[in-house]
């Protein structure tokens, strides 16, 4: 009996012992898991505070990039609005204004530089700045004057204007995708804005860079559809509003003048350039023109048919506009009526080098042309203000229209390859005719 006992109690015993192993291990293996689990979240915890370590430090070195560059900004930001205090009061801006009165075409620079008088004076929504802005653009892609041109852009679209500025006019760093496609717009032209036909070297008629492609116009226009004559002043106001348009009707009564009219043109090179809207011949310097003995430098000449001016209501075959501009920027075109008759020797030479199709400006080697192979040998003439007779209409330009009109042929005139491109006639607003 007493034997049977103390087996009980080992059996007991022994049972004890092995629940109590097997409960020791399954919590050795549970707190082995937890500690796994702990090790690979500390692990987790470790990487994503190393990466928010690199996040902060690369900030904070994008920010001392930052700050370094608004550095010499912040200087500039008070010298800005140091000027701007001190012209407040409008006294600056008045005796400008005042000085500039007696003055009836304003040059592109002193145009910029009073729309910018007027915008530190009264702000960047004042609308006699920001025509000012426009003003100086058109005059400027009139000639080629880069840094005019980067001003007047810069300044319109910081007033909010709808405006395309060139990539070579903002600061580094800052080209943007669209001034990146207004620049492969442009280099296709200019013209940006635009079909290049009213850019330097013209009467509103083209621009031509040796061996480039016209420059485009940011909008285009035409001689007919959507965008014909019409309809040029939905996109040029000064096309729609303007007061002193070109061409004209050219009719009675007139008045008498004592301008004196003379050429000088000489023979050089021959370049020309179908630009889509006409071709034109671009003239190196040399030949110009005196009004009163004031030189004018040939720029260009180009075509219309059939001729943009009329007589009496009258048209003629075609026309031929001499631009010139003097050494103040102020445009005069002279304009040779075309009418039709015997064969033109001067047009046979243009016409059989001419480029039938829109592109780069062609020099054909060996061949050399004047001017003065297009005018009569009268040189009685019409004149009046006008602007130019393509977008964006710009006016203040001078017009010498002859009396005494050249032959061209009839075949000449159908291998001219624009069928017609002349703008129709304006209305004349009180304007006088004269007459010498």
């Amino acid at each position: 009996m007493k034997r049977t006992i103390i087996e009980v109690i080992l059996a007991l015993a022994l049972v004890g012992a092995g629940a109590f192993g097997w409960t020791n291990f399954k919590g050795n293996q549970k707190a082995t898991g937890q500690l796994t689990e702990l090790t690979a979240a500390a692990e987790e915890a470790a990487k994503a505070a190393a990466e928010k370590d690199a996040a902060i430090k690369a900030a904070e070195e994008e920010m001392a990039a930052v700050r370094a560059e608004l550095a010499p900004l912040e200087g500039q930001a008070q010298q800005l609005a140091a000027v701007k205090a001190a012209m407040a009061n409008g006294a600056t801006l008045a005796d400008l204004e005042a000085a500039y009165k007696s003055q009836k075409n304003l040059s592109a620079e002193r145009q910029v530089g009073l729309g910018a008088l007027r915008m530190l004076t009264k702000g960047a929504e004042d609308p006699a700045a920001i025509e000012s802005f426009r003003k100086a653009l058109q005059l400027s892609e009139l000639g080629d004057r880069k840094n005019t041109i980067c001003a007047a852009q810069l300044a319109l679209a910081a007033a909010g204007e709808k405006v395309a500025v060139m990539a070579d006019c903002l600061p580094k760093g800052t080209k943007t995708e669209k001034a990146s496609q207004d620049d492969k717009a442009a280099a296709k032209d200019v013209h940006g804005k635009d079909d290049g036909h009213d850019h330097a070297k013209d009467d509103g008629h083209g621009k031509a860079d040796d061996k480039k492609a016209p420059e485009k116009h940011a909008v285009h226009w035409s001689y007919d559809g959507e965008m014909g004559p019409e309809r040029w002043g939905k996109e040029f106001p000064t096309c729609a509003k303007g007061k002193s348009q070109s061409p004209l009707d050219i009719r009675g009564p007139f008045v008498k003048t004592r301008t004196v009219v003379t050429t000088d043109y000489k023979e050089g090179p021959l370049k020309m350039i179908n630009n889509g809207h006409t071709i034109q011949v671009n003239v190196p310097p040399g030949s110009k023109i005196r009004i009163d003995g004031v030189p004018h430098e040939l720029l260009q000449f180009h075509f219309h048919r059939p001729s943009e001016e009329k007589i009496d209501g009258k048209p003629m075959a075609m026309v031929v506009h001499f631009v010139h501009k003097n050494a103040e920027g102020k445009l005069a075109v002279l304009g040779v009526l075309l009418k039709e008759g015997n064969e033109n020797p001067g047009i046979k030479t243009l016409w059989a080098n001419m480029p039938m199709e829109e592109g780069p400006e062609v020099t054909p080697e060996g061949v050399n042309f004047n001017p003065a192979n297009l005018l009569p040998r009268e040189f009685d003439f019409y004149s009046y203000e006008g602007s130019l007779t393509t977008p964006p209409c710009t006016e203040g330009v001078r017009f010498f229209i002859l009396k005494s009109t050249v032959n061209v042929a009839k075949e000449q005139v159908a291998a001219f390859p624009f069928k017609r491109n002349a703008r129709p006639v304006q209305e004349l607003n009180g304007r006088e005719i004269t007459t010498n």
